[in-house]
């Protein structure tokens, strides 16, 4: 292989993994019938005129597997937090006491568990289109290399190489899709 002309193969690596991050993160915060403080991250509130996750105006705790508590610092932000969960589309009603919020987590009939399958698959398939751009841009970095005169034989290891990659890619995507369909159902 000549030495001039490389693939960067650790940036396109590194670009696919970053598909896999914001899978994890976009699954974290589906909702499974299990209690889990990261459901709340995409919970903005309306706080001093500014836009404020949850996670900034109050302590996001875990007391029991079906309940989530919140204790909010400031008294005047409590309404406003609540509204925020009311309004976010979890389909959990907050609860009151004084500065904490309990948020009980309730059973997940099995028409929303199908839903939040669905949900997770379009997750995943918005990772597989990411790191199949990726690919694409690998691919390109394939083509001028050999318009630069790299050699054929260099040119398909460099192909093997990012379609290996890519495969290894959509294989995680779609191990942590089965994953978290099936912690989904779980009853």
């Amino acid at each position: 292989m000549s030495d001039e002309i490389e693939i960067d193969v650790d940036d396109l690596s590194r670009r696919m993994e970053g598909a896999m991050v914001a899978l994890r993160q976009e699954f974290a915060s589906l909702r499974t019938g299990r209690a889990s403080g990261s459901m709340l991250e995409p919970v903005m509130v309306d706080a001093y005129g500014t836009l404020t996750p949850v996670n900034q105006v109050g302590t996001v705790n875990v007391p029991e597997p079906r309940m989530v508590t919140i204790n909010v610092w400031d008294k005047g932000l409590v309404s406003k937090v609540e509204k925020a969960i009311r309004d976010s589309g979890l389909g959990i009603n907050p609860q009151t006491n004084g500065t904490i919020i309990m948020l009980p987590i309730p059973e997940l009939n099995e028409e929303r568990r199908r839903e939040l399958t669905r949900v997770a698959a379009q997750y995943a398939e918005h990772a597989r289109v990411a790191v199949r751009n990726v690919r694409r841009d690998g691919m390109d970095q394939v083509k001028k290399a050999k318009a630069a005169g790299m050699s054929e034989d260099d040119q398909k290891f460099w192909s093997d190489e990012v379609q290996s990659l890519t495969d290894k890619a959509i294989a995680n995507v779609d191990k942590a899709l089965d994953a978290k369909q099936a912690e989904i159902m779980q009853v």
